[in-house]
């Protein structure tokens, strides 16, 4: 899915783009005023996961959720039919967006020195070019979807 999270909603999209979801913030595109951010999600074709009623209401396609946490804020997302599932293999820049391309184990420049495993799969953002691994982070995220999933009923499991 691909969505576009309004300026109330930037704590999610980390966790949206770890599950595989092309997720737009709108403030990573400047983009704050209503008008722009239903233009930005009709061009992207894109669903608006807003906390703004009268928003929802106007958007093609819109999530609106009610909580201000980002925990309870997955669970709506959950509720609402959104696959919370980590991917198995990383797909969007956590930071940006950006598509992320694998980094060959025999490519050290590549590979940043802090990376606490040297056989660990390590990707790179084509965009922005920040480096990403499955780490602690990872794993604190992780285990918040599957919290999130287990109260929501849902039984996946962690890729």
């Amino acid at each position: 899915m691909r969505y576009l999270l309004d300026a109330m909603l930037g704590n999610l999209a980390t966790y949206l783009r770890l599950c595989g979801h092309d997720t737009l913030y709108a403030l990573d595109r400047d983009v704050e005023a209503d008008d722009a951010v239903l233009a930005l999600a009709s061009e992207e074709h894109r669903s608006l996961v807003t906390r703004d009623e009268h928003l929802a209401t106007r958007a093609e396609r819109s999530v609106l959720l009610r909580e201000r946490e980002t925990e309870p804020q997955l669970g709506e997302l959950a509720a609402a039919g959104v696959d919370l599932t980590p991917a198995a293999e990383p797909v969007h820049c956590g930071r940006c967006n950006g598509r992320l391309a694998r980094v060959e184990a025999a490519d050290a420049d590549d590979r940043p020195e802090y990376v606490p495993d040297d056989a660990a799969p390590v990707w790179r953002c084509r965009d922005c070019d920040q480096r990403f691994w499955k780490g602690s982070h990872w794993d604190r995220m992780a285990a918040t979807l599957s919290d999130v999933r287990e109260s929501s009923g849902e039984t996946a499991t962690d890729g």
